[in-house]
């Protein structure tokens, strides 16, 4: 039970520090939706979408007036497609994005995740359709995100959907051209992927998941800054203490929406995710928590240990809290929907070279970045396969979300709006990985990966 105290805490954190719920996600399986007929296999999709989420987006405005806490998103995760789609033997899987799509907009949603595949190990004939139709869908819909899980500590990395990855995000970027290569916002490439993320772009409903779940997502930076400002010049013991303080309460508050938005739904509980989740207003910034503890511009020296305590004290403040902590949980450092990361690389101080650095010991990856349009498919495939690098040896996830804009360099600027903010065309190396990224093949899972 929340104490008086809690809850007038909580009303303030709302009130005058950013505190909300930024998703409460519904996961959904497609698994029964399986028919050799495209059209029946989406007409069961849709059926099925629209009967389980019909009072998602009602649930979540009632619990939001009922106890004061803002919840900015509800969205739905479903089984990745390519599993769904392969039985229907089409080889373009546009139908089944567009049938996601229908299905969100009837029921309210602002983004549906799940046009997906998992290849770490290999190609289906399924999964080469779905790849194959990426930049298709994500021009042609609205709200369907998708993502593809290209390595995993115990597989290694498929350096041949490395490559094809490469080739799919600028092929996806120039057909959203006219609105800076949007299309890519909506689309991430993953290492280790975790099958109950309740954040776009990269949701989808796991093959380990059940019927239908709720999992929230917690975001709390504006938080986090304002307890780190009353404990100014404490040591670094003191920072982490305040921070998992905070992060306990931010989390207990995530799980109290999430299990009263189950039951009023009449599904299980899955997991909340404690994820630091920035958005470009002020206020709002994990970068802006970094130089609260004394960098004087986020992605200076010192940035990368900073972060670790901070990823760190928000995991361990979180798992306190609930027993069901899941999904990415920990700081995300999304370029342009962080305030702060725009004004640090706006003003060259937050490079790709540190912002890789930091994806070390952050929750996710090299996400929401703009690099020039002119980028090769090998050179946005050789940044991929360094990340998912990262992601394997060191048994974490990690994704990547590039935005090649389409006719811009550095110097220039992208303009997404909303949650997705603006960002800087940061500059990528110009030497050549072609004839690296184009051997094809697996590299080898790492040695720590034999631990059975």
């Amino acid at each position: 039970m929340l104490t008086i105290e809690e809850i007038l805490e909580t009303i303030k954190m709302v009130q005058q520090e950013n505190l909300d719920i930024r998703t409460i996600t519904m996961g959904i399986s497609l698994r029964d939706c399986a028919h050799p007929a495209a059209a029946v296999a989406c007409q069961k999709i849709y059926d099925k979408i629209t009967r389980l989420a019909a009072r998602l987006v009602d649930v979540g405005e009632e619990i939001a007036q009922t106890y004061g806490i803002p919840i900015v998103n509800k969205r739905i995760s479903v089984t990745p497609i390519a599993l769904v789609a392969e039985s229907s033997h089409e080889e373009d899987y546009l139908l089944f994005a567009r049938t996601m799509d229908r299905a969100a907009r009837e029921v309210g949603i602002n983004f549906i995740g799940g046009f997906s595949a998992l290849v770490h190990k290999g190609f289906t004939r399924g999964d080469h359709a779905l790849v194959r139709s990426i930049p298709a869908a994500l021009a042609g819909t609205e709200r369907v995100c998708s993502s593809v899980n290209v390595a995993s500590t115990k597989a290694g990395i498929n350096m041949d959907a490395v490559y094809l990855m490469g080739r799919v995000i600028k092929e996806t970027a120039e057909r959203t051209a006219e609105k800076d290569g949007l299309g890519c916002a909506k689309l991430v490439v993953f290492a280790n992927v975790p099958e109950d993320n309740p954040f776009m772009a990269g949701a989808f409903h796991g093959i380990g998941e059940p019927e239908c779940v709720i999992n929230v997502g917690v975001s709390g930076p504006g938080v986090v800054k304002k307890a780190l400002e009353k404990v100014r010049g404490a040591d670094f013991g003191t920072l982490a203490e305040t921070i998992k303080k905070t992060a306990f309460k931010i989390t207990r508050m995530g799980e109290l929406v999430g299990r009263v938005a189950a039951e009023k739904l009449g599904v299980p509980f899955g997991i909340v995710d404690i994820s630091l989740a920035p958005t470009p207003a002020v206020g709002d910034s994990v970068a802006e928590i970094l130089e609260e503890m004394g960098l004087e511009r986020c992605g200076t020296h010192g940035t990368t240990a900073a972060l670790a305590l901070l990823n760190d004290a928000v995991k361990k403040g979180g798992a306190m809290a609930s027993s069901y902590v899941g999904g990415l949980s920990g700081a995300f450092i999304p370029v342009s929907e962080d305030a702060g990361m725009i004004r640090a690389a706006a003003e060259g101080t937050l490079s790709m070279d540190k912002l890789e650095a930091m994806t070390c010991v952050c929750s996710v990856g090299l996400d929401m970045i703009a690099i020039p349009g002119d980028t090769p498919a090998e050179t946005i495939a050789a940044i991929i396969a360094d990340e998912v690098a990262i992601g394997v040896i060191n048994r974490k996830t990690t994704a990547i979300r590039l935005i090649p804009a389409p006719g811009k360099g550095v110097g220039d600027w992208v303009e997404f709006g909303g949650l997705l903010g603006r960002a800087p065309i940061i500059p990528v190396h110009q030497k050549c990985a072609a004839e690296f990224v184009r051997r094809g093949g697996r590299i080898p899972a790492p040695i720590h990966s034999l631990n059975n």
